[in-house]
């Protein structure tokens, strides 16, 4: 096994190397002054078990096209497999049609990796993990829950795991298991034209006295958290946190979130923004999964 470290790594692929006594080899990468990009595995690698890790986080187009550029040098130059770690994907978000003549991006992005080369597919946290099927090789999906439990335990004494809405029940309750505490959810809704979103509680009934944990998958501007996080001081809480896997963290939404009184911002490295938030490194928890 090799391990190719892609243009955006996020130090996730020189981790992998020392964890699993792989030899790493780093992608020459340049962008054209007309702002193309140019890649170059520099290395031979016919006949190689490869490891390509790229994660896709903004820019995003520009990391999606090299990880295309990359996969398709690598089976050129005569890899023998190629498995992608591609810790966050983008365009996950758009998986299914919510209106008529919408393209569904995450089937475009996983049939491409297929079509170009790439056997196995290796992610963390997927939007929804059913929309992988698109994905026509195998697929192996890193848990960062338990990596982000541990963390959260250090500055939460009574936990209370809130998922902003219904799609993040299980994630809350996954959370909220590895903390040993009650979980529940709130009740959300998205103009699918304007994107304003409504954010409600459903009997919930008092947070006095608990440590508030919001959890989902992607926190991007902020708004879903913002407005939960409302709900949950309004119902007493004595602190709220959140804790995003994928923190893209776009449009101000950082300070956004300090202004609606959370205390914490935690999440993993698949994504890197540029303010200072607590970041849990998943290099090991991709290991087991290579």
């Amino acid at each position: 096994m090799i391990i190719v470290g892609g243009t955006a790594t996020n130090g996730i692929d020189e981790r992998l190397s020392k964890l699993l006594g792989a030899r790493l080899v780093k992608v020459e990468h340049k962008v054209f002054p007309d702002g193309e990009s140019y890649v170059r595995i520099p290395s031979s690698l016919s006949g190689e078990d490869v490891v390509l890790v790229q994660t896709t986080q903004p820019p995003q187009d520009k990391n999606l096209m090299e990880l295309f550029l990359m996969v398709e040098a690598l089976r050129d130059i005569g890899a023998s497999r190629i498995t992608a770690v591609v810790p966050y994907i983008a365009y996950s978000r758009q998986d299914r049609r919510f209106l008529d003549g919408e393209a569904i991006s995450i089937k475009t992005v996983l049939n491409l990796l297929r079509s170009l080369g790439v056997s196995t597919l290796v992610t963390v946290e997927p939007h929804h993990q059913e929309s992988l099927a698109y994905f026509e090789g195998e697929v192996k999906v890193v848990d960062p829950i338990p990596s982000l439990a541990r963390e959260v335990k250090k500055f939460v004494k009574n936990p209370f795991v809130l998922g902003p809405d219904r799609g993040a029940m299980g994630r809350a309750e996954r959370l909220a298991r590895e903390l040993g505490c009650r979980f529940s959810f709130l009740e959300k809704e998205r103009d699918r034209h304007t994107g304003e979103i409504r954010v409600r509680s459903s009997n919930l009934g008092s947070l006095k006295g608990y440590d508030v944990v919001l959890v989902d998958d992607i926190i991007s501007t902020g708004g879903t958290m913002v407005e939960a996080s409302k709900i949950a001081q309004s119902l007493g809480a004595e602190s709220v946190s959140a804790v995003g896997v994928h923190l893209l963290l776009v449009n101000g939404a950082y300070a956004r979130l300090k202004e609606a009184g959370i205390r914490e911002i935690m999440g993993v490295n698949t994504v890197v923004p540029s303010e200072r938030v607590s970041l849990v490194d998943i290099s090991d928890q991709i290991a087991v999964r290579l």
